[in-house]
């Protein structure tokens, strides 16, 4: 799965050993370079289906990781790009990243996503791989700091994945991994929240609308569909009245 750049089975071993944020501060420098990082072909399909929506001033990546989301902000919002993340580490990565490319202004701030310090100040908000970090019962606090942090008429946009065939062997590996996450913070702490089977789009509707936002959901083209004729991956466009 892993290029030669990236981390080593014993670096990886670490980082799932630790707590969520210092585990990301020792990914941070290769995390680019795993299978990780939010492919291309979905950021790109993201932005297709979001620029009709705007337009959009300012911009949050919430959890921003090395920035790829506030990439896509950048091309989106004609003001600003902000991203906010917990891990001091996955910042200072995408600070580098960034370097001095031209676009609109960007901002990095150090924060915890359930404890966000913005009110009214953006015009659009992202996220992108990282719910899998909160437990279910975590997402209402989350959803509404996305909607204060949104202008009213702001939206809050994100891709899901339609889950895996039952007995697929993506299927298969979502159940091995949760296991074995499970096991590991029953014996471990502090804990290291990453779970892929708990973000069910019906309960995450749910969650939203209790936030206070108006729900939709735009199938994102170019990722293909299912045998059944249904897109592979939706945008929910939760906007905030």
């Amino acid at each position: 799965m892993f290029t030669p750049e990236g981390p080593t089975f014993r670096e990886l071993a670490v980082q799932a050993l630790s707590s969520v944020e210092h585990g990301y501060d020792l990914l941070a420098p290769k995390f680019d370079r795993t299978p990780f990082r939010t492919p291309g072909p979905v950021l790109d399909a993201v932005f297709r289906t979001t620029a009709p929506l705007g337009p959009f001033r300012t911009g949050l990546d919430i959890c921003c990781g090395t920035g790829a989301g506030v990439q896509v902000l950048r091309r989106l919002c004609a003001e600003r790009a902000t991203g906010v993340d917990f891990s001091a580490g996955m910042l200072a990565a995408a600070r580098a990243d960034l370097g001095d490319s031209p676009g609109p202004a960007v901002e990095w701030v150090r924060a915890d996503a359930r404890a966000l310090p913005f009110r009214d100040a953006f015009d659009l908000a992202v996220s992108f791989g990282a719910f899998g970090h909160f437990l279910p019962g975590e997402r209402p606090v989350l959803f509404a700091e996305a909607y204060a942090a949104l202008r009213p008429g702001g939206r809050f946009v994100f891709p899901v994945p339609a889950p895996p065939r039952v007995g697929s062997a993506a299927y298969w590996a979502m159940w091995g991994f949760d296991g074995v996450m499970r096991l590991r913070n029953l014996l471990r702490h502090p804990p290291f929240v990453m779970y892929y089977r708990t973000f069910r789009l019906p309960d995450v509707l749910a969650d939203l609308a209790g936030a206070g936002f108006t729900t939709g959901l735009l199938p994102l083209a170019g990722l293909g569909t299912r045998p059944d004729g249904s897109p592979r991956c939706v945008l929910v466009v939760a906007t905030r009245s």
